[in-house]
């Protein structure tokens, strides 16, 4: 199972009911967040997302309202006694964004992986799965992430008893793990549809987006003004509105549609929700702490 949880979906400045942009991604207690402004942490504890077990943070850009609570997220990381290596990615300029906030948090107990232009680096291996970076259309350098949690085959006992593999080996293979010299091709049939969440803010629509929501079963987007009577706003600050935002979604195919990154002066989400469902019905308008347990496919 995989759980998202909108750690805040505010956009430019907090506001007392809507912490700045982040997402949790959590697989068997372990999770990632995507982005990482004022209220992050708190959030997260709020919501019932571990700090202790964050193993990646990934940044789509350097605007203050993405990546602000990144020291104090850290130190608190710290403060709870992580070692572990942490992986984080971002477009050109993470490595100095990194020293400059070190320079706030002081030295810290785990070790900073950093994937440079993240976009160009291809899969990188987290949570069981891999995240892939996907270059966005904003203001600044920016990407947008999709994450893949992959499904084995089914496991064959007949294949395995004809092998004359032993039971107790049967729970690895199956995993997707060689056991007793055994390969789990042997066993498993061609791999499963698994699960795939994709991030996609700060941005105008664009085709690099649409490409990786391509049957997404959560697509997490740049909602940002509600109508395209805001259009020309949105095309001057690199956004989108929540109209554009539903049509890429039904253009995409995704299955569920998350509204995110509202304008601080977006009070009502009601009349952006209600300009998205013209294009994709079942998008849902974002708030902190909304959360959604996704699970493989019945076979």
């Amino acid at each position: 199972m995989l759980t998202a949880t909108l750690l805040g979906c505010g956009g430019t400045q907090p506001l007392p009911d809507r912490a700045l942009s982040s997402l949790a991604l959590t697989v068997a207690g372990r999770s990632l967040i995507i982005d990482c402004g004022e209220g992050t942490q708190t959030a997260a504890r709020r919501w019932g997302v571990s700090l202790y077990k964050v193993d990646a943070i990934l940044l789509t850009h350097y605007h203050g309202d993405h990546i602000f609570g990144l020291p104090g997220l850290w130190q608190t990381m710290a403060a709870l006694g992580r070692t572990e290596p942490v992986l984080m990615a971002g477009p050109p300029g993470l490595s100095r964004l990194v020293q400059a906030f070190l320079a706030v948090a002081g030295p810290l107990p785990f070790e900073l992986r950093l994937a440079e232009d993240a976009a160009k680096a291809g899969p990188l291996p987290v949570l069981g799965g891999q995240v892939t970076a996907f270059p966005l259309r904003h203001r600044a350098p920016c990407c947008g992430y999709a994450f893949d949690l992959p499904r084995a085959g089914r496991f064959d006992p007949d294949r395995a008893k004809a092998l004359g593999i032993p039971v107790r080996l049967w729970r690895e293979l199956q995993a997707g793990r060689e056991a007793g010299g055994f390969a789990p091709h042997q066993v498993l049939g061609p791999p499963r549809r698994g699960l795939r969440v994709v991030y996609g803010t700060d941005s105008r629509p664009c085709g690099e987006l649409a490409d990786a929501a391509q049957d997404a079963d959560l697509l997490c987007m740049d909602s940002t003004y509600p109508g395209d009577e805001d259009l020309d706003k949105a095309k001057l600050y690199g956004h989108a509105t929540c109209a554009e935002t539903g049509r890429l979604a039904a253009q995409a195919g995704v299955r569920r549609l998350w509204l995110t990154h509202y304008s601080a002066a977006v009070t009502d989400t009601a009349p952006g929700l209600a300009a998205a469902r013209q294009y994709f019905a079942g998008a849902e308008a974002g708030f902190d702490g909304k959360t959604l347990d996704l699970n493989y496919d019945p076979d």
